[in-house]
């Protein structure tokens, strides 16, 4: 589909709004704050004043926080989130990527700068009220937002220690590739993203462990960062040699029915959707790389309907909140963390009810949406406070880090979760 079609298909859908205003009512950022009127008013109303290729005539498009939630409630199918993101690109087009956007955007940069032995300095420093301080007034990203921490190690060199001790069993992968080979036929590629790389690598060893459980080898093959950090704040034209390169690394895997599995939901929604719509990439290898990736309990879910799940579960005597983030609700999927975990006995998890945490990405760490973030995770937030908890559950990494910034609690990913119950 080419940039045209995708400007006529997203005109085309204007036609459909109804003006019901569902979608301003279900915002949770217009209903904390003045500064974004709505989805309806900058979505598909603004869109009727802009001309082709040109930016939104009303900024405060830039205070929509790509949540998805206008896409959910709509009851004719608008593509709001798409129309806003599409105007963002627009401005970016016409003025140039700032310097905050480019940072935010580029983020893997530091994990690969800071990952490692440096990672204690470079932790100091991102906590360092002072420095935070600084960057605030000169880049304006906010000192109070929630920065993950460096890992002192990363999931691709723990992985490949790991492999190595596997030597002799190690299967041929493509070159770059490293592969787990436990005695099994069936075979998954496990895309990590940067989170689980530089900063949560224990995340990564958890989805491997349990797909080992479950007969898998399980391989990582080379990939970049998916390029949603850049495609949320307008950079299209980045965005999209990152998908590119992404895609032409999982094709061979595709092309052999290797599922690709991945434990970042904003990863695999990229991955799945939104840089395929959004870049209007819709030729057969990127559709072939969407159609065979799986997030990983959506993956698990599958294995469990057709009888193929390990479910030799230990006991887990635990009760804790969990929350669906935005990302997986996009997907359509209901909620396959839930499905499986309550497999676990002993296991209670209940369900908040927040439409987003607030952070939304790349949004909550721009200082003058700091606190426009903390309001709309606020209800959240008390939730997971009142549950008597001390651990919550979440599938995607900014939303627990904004969980736990805000909150005060622990918070895991559910594939953690599972590990804990195979004992």
């Amino acid at each position: 589909m080419t940039h045209d079609h995708i400007e006529l298909s997203l005109e085309q859908s204007l036609d459909h709004c109804i003006k019901c205003n569902i979608c301003t009512a279900a915002c949770p950022v217009s209903a904390v704050t003045d500064l974004f009127p709505g989805p309806k008013y900058v979505g598909p109303q603004g869109q009727r004043f802009r001309m082709p290729g040109q930016p939104s005539p009303d900024e405060s498009v830039d205070y929509c926080s790509g949540c998805r939630v206008c896409n959910e409630v709509c009851p004719t199918g608008v593509r709001v989130m798409e129309l806003n993101t599409r105007a963002k690109a627009a401005i970016v087009e016409q003025n140039g990527l700032p310097l905050r956007a480019w940072l935010l955007g580029y983020q893997y940069w530091f994990g690969k700068l800071a990952c490692g032995p440096l990672a204690p300095l470079a932790n100091f420093g991102a906590s360092n009220p002072l420095l935070r301080t600084v960057v605030e007034r000169t880049v304006k990203i906010g000192r109070k937002a929630p920065l993950p921490k460096f890992s002192t190690y990363s999931f691709r060199s723990w992985f490949k220690q790991r492999t190595k001790s596997q030597a002799s069993k190690t299967a041929a992968v493509p070159d770059g590739s490293q592969s787990t080979a436990p005695g099994s036929r069936k075979q998954v590629v496990y895309f990590h993203g940067c989170s689980t790389n530089y900063y949560e690598p224990h995340v990564g060893q958890a989805a491997v462990e349990v797909l080992e459980r479950n007969g898998f080898e399980v391989i990582v093959a080379k990939q970049g960062c998916c390029g949603l950090p850049l495609l949320s704040n307008g950079a299209f034209k980045q965005a999209r040699s990152h998908h590119e390169y992404n895609v032409e690394q999982l094709l061979p895997y595709a092309q052999r029915g290797i599922p690709i599995i991945g434990t970042s939901t904003s990863c695999t929604l990229t991955i799945k959707e939104e840089a395929s719509e959004l870049l209007g990439m819709h030729e057969t290898a990127v559709r072939m790389v969407a159609e065979n990736t799986y997030d990983i309990f959506e993956f698990l879910r599958l294995l469990h309907d057709r009888g193929e799940l390990n479910t030799d579960f230990k006991p887990v005597q635990r009760s804790m909140p969990y929350h669906a983030p935005c990302q997986l609700r996009a997907h359509n999927l209901g909620r396959p963390a839930l499905d499986i975990l309550e497999l676990v006995p002993g296991l209670q998890l209940s369900e908040s009810t927040a439409a987003c945490c607030g952070l939304a990405g790349t949004y909550g760490y721009k200082a003058e949406k700091y606190q426009i973030a903390m309001d709309v995770g606020a209800g959240l937030f008390d939730f997971v406070r009142a549950s008597g908890s001390d651990t919550a559950v979440c599938d995607s990494e900014i939303c627990r880090w904004q969980i736990a910034h805000g909150s005060g609690l622990e918070v895991k990913h559910p594939i953690e979760i599972l590990r804990e119950a195979y004992g």
